[in-house]
């Protein structure tokens, strides 16, 4: 069996008065991916957040490849958030437009530094393992499509050889077509580098291509959680099954919502309220 790397128990995450994470608890192998699924506001950046560390805990244990992250002194956690990538929603935003796209990788190499010479060889070994050419490393930010800055962002988080990759809502503002080869290169990688993975999204259909257990969060609580062809196939909560139920590239949607509104009134009741299990 392969040894669990991630292991979060009875996770808490206030911001003031408002309970963002409630009693969460998930372990996670190496090599293995774990989708996390939910609404906007139901927990899933926070969660993402507090595992690398920028996002403290209010209560619980979140240890990532033996470092116990809430009690880690700020050298350890410089060193963890090298080891632990996050890979972004939106990458445009998080691409220096001064800086070429060699320039990026080289620095995520070698913090505050950017050599691109030392570097070369390797920067364009990622680029072209992402689908690039290696000449367009010397090229900016604003000369690439979406679908290209995106596998850049892929490129800069696995250059360092990462321990564990949090992809963030990375498809979440691609067509349907570029979003169908991020998924088809990021499952190519994963496989071949044997990566460790946490795969946020709102859609359940996108971590299906990539997962192999699925979390579902629901304002903050975990409702679900399993292997993948349980949670699609055999869904127990009333949320996963309208989360199925809304997305046309899940097996359960239908144009009849009907029961799952019913349920979902039903849940706002005192007795229906989803339960912190």
């Amino acid at each position: 069996m392969n040894e669990t790397i991630v292991n979060v128990a009875n996770l808490n995450v206030h911001f003031g008065s408002a309970h963002v994470l409630r009693d969460v608890s998930f372990a996670l192998a190496t090599g293995t991916t774990i989708g996390v699924v939910g609404e906007s506001g139901s927990g899933k950046s926070t969660l993402a957040k507090t595992l690398v560390g920028t996002v403290p805990a209010s209560d619980g244990e979140v240890w990532v490849d033996g470092l116990d992250v809430r009690h880690a002194t700020r050298r350890q956690l410089a060193d963890y958030r090298r080891r632990t990538q996050m890979i972004p929603q939106d990458p445009f935003s998080s691409l220096s437009p001064r800086r070429t796209i060699g320039q990026t990788l080289a620095e995520a190499i070698e913090p505050g530094r950017g050599r691109v010479r030392p570097h070369r060889e390797r920067i364009v070994d990622w680029l072209e393992r992402v689908g690039l050419a290696g000449s367009m490393m010397d090229r900016y930010p604003h000369e690439f499509s979406g679908g290209q800055r995106q596998r850049i962002a892929i490129a800069r988080g696995l250059i360092v050889d990462p321990t564990l990759v949090i992809a963030d809502e990375i498809t979440s503002a691609l067509d349907v077509s570029v979003q169908s080869q991020i998924l088809e290169l990021l499952a190519e990688i994963r496989d071949t580098l044997g990566l460790t993975m946490m795969f946020i999204s709102h859609n359940l259909a996108v971590v299906q291509r990539v997962s192999d257990e699925v979390l579902v969060l629901y304002r903050g609580v975990v409702v679900e959680r399993g292997p993948v062809a349980q949670i699609f196939n055999d869904p127990k909560h009333w949320y996963t099954r309208s989360l199925l139920e809304a997305d046309p590239g899940s097996p359960g949607f239908t144009l009849d919502a009907t029961a799952l509104d019913a349920e979902r009134s039903m849940a706002s009741t005192p007795r229906g309220k989803a339960s912190h299990q």
